[in-house]
C-alpha cells in the first residue's frame, strides 16, 4: 500500500501519472497529464474532442468540486430531424440505431468538444502546473509512437452489432482518417507494431504554445468549422466559442453509514445513490456473494434505476428530474419492499436489438497530500472522423439522444444526453475509504455498484472488488461473465429470470478504484483491459 495511487486502463498513462507526481505536481496536475496521454494511446476511447465528468477532493480544505463537461447538442440541431430514421432502440438503452446511421459516425454525429476545455480548468482551478507542462508526456508518445495493444487492436476489428456499423467502416470513410491508420500498402498497424500520430503531436504543440483558446476561438476552432461544413456537420464556430464546463457540488448520500458522493445529472451519479439506497434494505452479506438470490435482489435495483433513467433523468436545463425523491431513502424503501415482495420490473425497449459496444475511459489518481481526483472521460465510441492536420477523433455522442421528440432525453440544440459516468467516492468517519469509476455505457453505473458492494459488504480489497465475478442488468435480461457458476444461472433460470452468459471471464466497464486502509491506499486496474494501478515509493509525493 502506497500513500499515493494512480489506476488507469493504460500503463502509459499510470506511468505519466507517477512521473508528475514524483516530479512534485499534485494529484490534479498528474490527472490532466495522465488524460492527454491517454488520448493518445487510446485514440477511439477519449481525447480533446470528447466530454467527461471529474470529481475533485481538496484534502487540505476538505471540499469537493466536480467539473461536469457533457458534450451539447450543437445549435443547428432540431428535435425532429432525425425522427423518421429509427430502426431500433439498443437493449441496453445506449442509444437508437438510425436509417443512415446519421447520428453514430461522420460529421453529423459529434456533439460539442468540452474535455479540452474541462483539463484547462481544473490546471487554472486547482493545479500547480501549466497545460503546457502536462502536454509534454502526451507529445511525446504523439512523436515516437505507442505499441498497438491487443485491446486497442480489437477495437479497430471490433464487427457490426445490432445494426452498428464495424469500427473499420468508419475508419474508412473519413480519408484523414484511413491515412493516419492505415498503413501506405492499406493493412491495419497489428499489434506490437508502433502507432504514430504527428499531426496530433503538432496540434498538441500549437496548444501548448497558443493556449486551450486556439481550439475554441483561434486557428484550430476555425478549421473544425471548415471540415464541418464541407461535409454537412451540425458544429459551427459559435458552438465552440459558448464551450464552457460547469460546476457543480457532488449529490451526497449514504449506505450503511458510509458517506457517498457522486455526480450530478446528467451524469449517473443518481442511479447509484438509488441502487445503493434500495440494496441497503437488504442482507446482501447473508445472501452470499454472487449467489442466486444475490443477483436477483441486485439486478432488481438495477432495473429499477434504469427504468427512472430512461423515463425521468436526462440534462436538468430541459428536464425537470426529481431528485430528491429518487435519491431518498423513503422511495428506496418502497422500491425494496416491492422486491423483496417478488416483483419483477419491466424495462421497456423500442425493437430492441442486441447490447452495444461502450467506449470511454477512467483514471483515479490520489498524491501525497491526499487530494484526490476522480475522473471519466470519453469518445462515446468516437465516429471515425478525423479533420485533415489535426491528429484527434470525435465524440459520437448524437447516438445517445432520443430521436424521438417529446422524450426526456430527446434532442434539442445546446442540450447534453445522459451519461452513465458517475466517478463516485466513499468517506468514512469523514476520510476518504474509496474513489472509482468505469468506462462501458450504460453498463458503468452496475459495474460501480457491483464494486462498492464488493469492498462495503464484502472486504475486499481495490483489486479484488473490480476482478471479482460481475453481471450486468439494463434490461429484463441479467448478462452474465463465464466466471458466474452456471448452477448459479440455473437457479436463476428456475426463478423466471432469462439469462445471458458471455464467453469472456470478464467484461464492460472496466472499473478503476483506489481504497485507502489506515491512510495507506490500493488500487484496483479491470483486468478486462490493460491497466495498471500503483503507487510511489514511501515518501515520493
Amino acid at each position: 500500500m502506497s500513500q499515493t495511487m494512480v489506476s488507469t486502463p493504460q500503463p502509459e498513462a499510470t506511468e505519466a501519472g507517477l512521473d508528475v507526481l514524483r516530479a512534485g505536481g499534485n494529484a490534479i496536475d498528474a490527472a490532466i497529464a495522465a488524460a492527454l496521454v491517454q488520448s493518445v494511446v487510446d485514440p477511439q476511447m477519449c481525447g480533446i474532442a470528447g466530454f467527461g465528468s471529474m470529481h475533485v477532493y481538496l484534502a487540505e480544505s476538505d471540499q469537493h468540486a466536480c467539473i461536469d463537461f457533457h458534450g451539447r447538442a450543437p445549435l443547428a440541431t432540431r428535435p425532429d430531424m432525425w425522427a423518421d430514421r429509427i430502426e431500433r432502440e439498443t437493449d441496453d438503452g445506449f442509444g437508437f440505431v438510425l436509417r443512415g446511421r446519421v447520428n453514430e459516425m461522420g460529421h453529423t454525429s459529434s456533439t460539442t468538444p468540452l474535455s479540452l476545455r474541462a483539463f484547462d480548468e481544473a490546471l487554472r482551478r486547482f493545479g500547480t502546473l501549466t497545460m503546457a507542462d502536462v502536454l509534454a508526456p502526451a507529445i511525446e508518445w504523439c512523436e515516437q509512437g505507442f505499441m498497438v495493444r491487443p485491446r486497442v487492436h480489437a477495437f479497430w476489428l471490433q464487427p457490426a452489432i445490432a445494426g452498428r456499423i464495424a469500427r473499420l467502416e468508419a475508419f474508412q470513410a473519413c480519408e484523414a482518417t484511413r491515412k493516419l491508420y492505415f498503413k501506405p500498402d492499406g493493412s491495419l498497424y497489428q499489434v506490437g507494431e508502433r502507432f504514430r500520430n504527428p499531426d496530433m503531436g503538432r496540434t498538441y504543440r500549437r496548444i501548448a504554445e497558443h493556449g486551450v483558446d486556439d481550439f475554441y476561438h483561434g486557428e484550430i476552432a476555425h478549421r473544425i468549422d471548415a471540415d464541418m461544413r464541407a461535409h454537412g456537420g451540425l458544429i459551427t464556430l459559435a458552438d465552440l466559442a459558448a464551450c464552457e464546463v460547469e460546476h457543480h457540488q457532488p449529490l451526497r448520500g449514504s449506505y450503511r453509514g458510509i458517506e457517498i458522493l457522486t455526480n450530478q445529472p446528467p451524469g449517473g451519479g443518481l442511479m447509484i445513490l438509488e441502487m445503493l439506497n434500495i440494496l441497503e434494505s437488504f442482507d446482501l452479506a447473508a445472501m452470499g456473494h454472487n449467489s442466486a438470490r444475490y443477483i436477483a435482489t441486485v439486478s432488481e435495483a438495477m432495473k429499477a434505476a434504469t427504468i427512472d433513467k430512461d423515463s425521468r433523468m436526462g440534462d436538468p436545463r430541459f428536464v425537470d428530474i426529481p431528485i430528491d425523491e429518487l435519491a431518498g431513502k423513503d422511495y428506496a424503501g418502497r422500491m425494496a419492499a416491492r422486491i423483496r415482495g417478488g416483483e419483477r420490473l419491466h424495462v421497456p425497449r423500442v425493437n430492441a436489438g442486441a447490447p452495444e459496444s461502450k467506449e470511454t475511459t477512467h483514471l483515479c489518481v490520489v498524491d501525497g497530500r491526499g487530494n484526490i481526483v476522480n475522473m471519466t472521460h470519453s469518445l462515446g465510441s468516437s465516429n471515425g472522423v478525423v479533420t485533415e492536420g489535426l491528429g484527434f477523433m470525435y465524440n459520437n455522442c448524437m447516438m445517445v439522444f432520443d430521436p424521438r421528440p417529446g422524450h426526456p432525453g430527446s434532442l434539442a440544440p445546446g442540450k447534453s444526453r445522459f451519461s452513465a459516468m458517475c466517478p463516485t467516492m466513499l468517506f468514512r468517519d469523514g476520510k476518504p475509504f474509496l474513489a472509482l469509476g468505469a468506462p462501458g455505457g450504460t453498463t458503468i453505473t452496475m459495474g460501480v455498484l457491483q464494486t462498492i458492494l464488493n469492498v462495503v459488504d464484502f472486504g475486499m480489497s481495490a483489486q479484488e472488488a473490480v476482478s471479482a465475478p460481475r453481471f450486468c442488468t439494463t434490461s429484463d435480461r441479467i448478462e452474465l461473465t463465464n466466471r458466474v457458476l452456471h448452477g448459479v444461472e440455473r437457479e436463476l433460470q428456475a426463478m423466471g429470470y432469462p439469462t445471458e452468459r458471455y464467453a469472456v471471464s470478464y467484461m464492460t466497464p472496466l472499473v478503476h478504484a483506489v481504497r485507502c486502509i489506515d491512510g495507506r491506499w490500493d488500487g484496483g486496474a479491470d483486468p478486462a483491459g490493460d491497466g495498471l494501478a500503483m503507487g510511489l515509493p514511501g515518501g515520493q509525493a
